[in-house]
């Protein structure tokens, strides 16, 4: 006998299926429009359902806030991961300013880490638990790249690649937070690139930047 697709079963993959499109469609509006300019009516309609149909998915707007933070951050992991193998070296400084190009393609998603991030400051916050995963799973990941260019000879045997990977990922958090209170006046790609030189140039053989 087939499965009816309406049972319990089948309602719970309906189910996750219309949380993963109201995120990628918040995502999509947030990104553009910003987190405030944003009601949950426009994102409601462009899924095609009722506010109401939305809430039942997420309490609040803050908990759809939190579950597209959550869905960049897997991008960007996904984004990380597929980059070629030989990025190594130097070459992982140049990706993070292509990481920085993408980022300002959705120029509203940086308001949303900005907004979120002051969040997890609070331990009791749900936002504290995602960016705590989101750093540790980001300076791993960066860290092993650049052990790997210690491991071919592009990056100095005595580099501190956890050291490395923080500031790193420091600075370029700490630049999309003045990019935004900038009002995007801040040349975001431009700042990064100049970080991502001087480090390099401390951490080749032969001191050579990008």
């Amino acid at each position: 006998m087939t499965r009816s697709t309406r049972g319990p079963r089948g309602s719970y993959t309906v189910g996750l299926a219309r949380r993963a499109k109201i995120v990628e469609v918040a995502a999509q509006r947030f990104a553009q429009e910003g987190y405030h300019r944003t009601p949950l009516t426009r994102i409601a309609e462009d899924v095609g359902i009722t506010e109401g149909g939305l809430l039942h998915h997420f309490r609040s707007k803050k908990h759809l806030l939190l579950a597209v933070m959550e869905h960049r951050f897997t991008s960007e992991d996904e984004w990380w991961a597929n980059l070629p193998q030989e990025t190594v070296g130097t070459d992982v400084l140049r990706a993070m300013v292509m990481a920085t190009e993408r980022h300002l393609s959705e120029p509203g998603l940086i308001e949303l880490f900005v907004l979120t991030s002051a969040e997890a400051a609070d331990a009791d916050s749900p936002a504290h638990a995602l960016f705590a995963e989101r750093y540790k799973r980001a300076v791993d990941e960066l860290a092993r790249q650049l052990r790997r260019g210690v491991d071919n000879g592009t990056v100095r045997a005595d580099s501190d690649c956890d050291a490395l990977a923080r500031e790193c990922i420091a600075v370029s958090d700490g630049l999309q937070l003045q990019w935004v209170i900038s009002g995007g006046a801040l040349d975001l790609t431009g700042a990064v690139r100049l970080h991502a030189d001087r480090m390099a140039r401390t951490i080749t053989p032969d001191g050579s930047g990008l």
